[in-house]
Order: C-alpha cells, then sequence, then structure tokens
C-alpha cells in the first residue's frame, strides 16, 4: 500500500496544531519533514505522522519539548508500544473521568431530592470532590513539576483510600497544622526534635497519596509552600510563619530521616 503523505497544511489540520508549530518543531529538531521541496513547502509520511502525535501527547501531559525529543530519539524507543501504553492510560483516566460525571450527577439528584445516596456513593464522592478541587487549584503547577503520570497515580491512591484511610488523611493534616502553630509561637527551630517530628508527620501525609516517596520530592513540594501564594495563605492563615518555618524543617530533616529508614 502506497504511503499516505501530508502536506504541512493538512497534517497541521488532521492534528488541531499551527502550520507555525510545524514549521518550529523542524526548526529545533523535534520533527523534520519527510523531505522538503525546492520552494521550502514541507511534506510529512506516516512515521512523521505517528511521532507528532506522540509529540502531542507528551505536551498535553505537561512535558518540555526538550524532554519529549529526548524520549522519542532514545535508541531503542518504539512508536507502537509507546501508543499502547498511551492507550492504556487514556483508557484509564476515562474511566476516571466517568466514574468523577456519575458521581457528580448522582450528587446532583441527591440535592434535588430525585435520588438518595448511599454512605458509600457519599464517600466516593467526597474523594471525587477532594480530587477534583485539588486539580483545579494546583493541577498545573504540580504538572510543571512533576510527571502527568505521578499526578494521576496519586490521584488513584486517595480514590482508593478506605475511610479509615481517610480520615486518618485528614486526621494527619489537621495535626499537622496544630503542630506548626504551636512551632512558631513557641519559637521552636527548624532543626529541633519537635520540628523533625512535625517533618516525619508531613512525610506520612505525604506518602498517602504519593507513588513513592523521595526526600528530594518533599523538598521541593515544601518550596511551593513559600513560592506558591496560595499554599503559602493556607498555611500561614492563623499564625504567620508557619509556611516557612515547615519548608525550612523539611529542608533540615527530609534527607536525615530518609536516611534512616
Amino acid at each position: 500500500m502506497k504511503e499516505k503523505i501530508y502536506g504541512i497544511r493538512e497534517l497541521s489540520e488532521l492534528a488541531g496544531v499551527s502550520a507555525r508549530t510545524l514549521r518550529y518543531y523542524d526548526e529545533i529538531g523535534l520533527l523534520k519533514p519527510l523531505y522538503t521541496e525546492a520552494s521550502g513547502y514541507r511534506f510529512y509520511g506516516e512515521r512523521e505522522a505517528d511521532l507528532l502525535w506522540q509529540i502531542l501527547f507528551y505536551r498535553d501531559r505537561g512535558l518540555e519539548l526538550k524532554q519529549i525529543g529526548n524520549i522519542l530519539y532514545e535508541k531503542d524507543f518504539d512508536i507502537v508500544k509507546a501508543l499502547e501504553e498511551q492507550l492504556s492510560q487514556l483508557q484509564e483516566e476515562r474511566a476516571r473521568l466517568d466514574a468523577l460525571i456519575r458521581t457528580v450527577a448522582k450528587t446532583i439528584q441527591s440535592k434535588k431530592g430525585e435520588y438518595e445516596m448511599s454512605d458509600q456513593e457519599k464517600f466516593a464522592a467526597l474523594k471525587e470532590r477532594a480530587v477534583r478541587e485539588n486539580e483545579e487549584r494546583y493541577g498545573e503547577e504540580l504538572r510543571e513539576r512533576y510527571k502527568a503520570e505521578t499526578i494521576e497515580e496519586s490521584n488513584r491512591k486517595l480514590l482508593d483510600m478506605t475511610q479509615e484511610n481517610w480520615e486518618r488523611f485528614h486526621s494527619l493534616e489537621e495535626e499537622i497544622r496544630q503542630r506548626l502553630k504551636e512551632s512558631v509561637l513557641k519559637g521552636f527551630s527548624p532543626e529541633s526534635p519537635e520540628a523533625g517530628q512535625l517533618v516525619r508527620l508531613h512525610r506520612e501525609w505525604l506518602s498517602m497519596t504519593w507513588p513513592s516517596y523521595s526526600a528530594k520530592a518533599h523538598e521541593g513540594v515544601a518550596s511551593m509552600y513559600v513560592c506558591d501564594e496560595r499554599f503559602r495563605a493556607y498555611y500561614d492563615r492563623e499564625t504567620p510563619g508557619c509556611a516557612a518555618f515547615l519548608e525550612q524543617a523539611v529542608r533540615y530533616w527530609a534527607g536525615r530521616l530518609e536516611k534512616e529508614t
């Protein structure tokens, strides 16, 4: 079968990107055309079209173009395997969104008195709302720092929590806030044993939703607490200085505690 050849306009319309974007990808070496006519008009084959789908998928997942290029042009990169993995991820995401849609629809019906939700459904709705609100508030910033797959796995861990773990998750959150407030008001040092215990609790709280824990990632999250106004406002809403104290304590203790385990 003769290979399908796309002009730059055809491919741009098919993929939903501008011709200017395709020219830019050519300039930086991310997506070279199959050939270019003497007039400068670019043409793309089926392989280039497949690579473009990969680029758009990874870009949608928050990866930078340089990172995408490193993935696509690795020696052992397998397009079919990559597409299969992406299909699996998209199917999982669709299943999660379908479940979220059903839960929200039932919640609306319940509020209108048209449907009585079971305790299990109410608990599921509570978790779904927590994920949705977190995505709306911090999703973009988190995806700039971490892989989209990591964020999705974190969301899944939260959605899969038992009620007992859910209650522990929120009791930890409240205990951390109270200990932070006490540490700042009493003038504790970020290097104090009290601060070390606070970091242990914060690590436990993060680990309940993180796919895996690392001190480096812990320090990265803590830095957001002082760099991002929304995070800082959350921790400082009762007692100013709590966000800075937590960041300093994590920076001092996270690596030390990791070595102990």
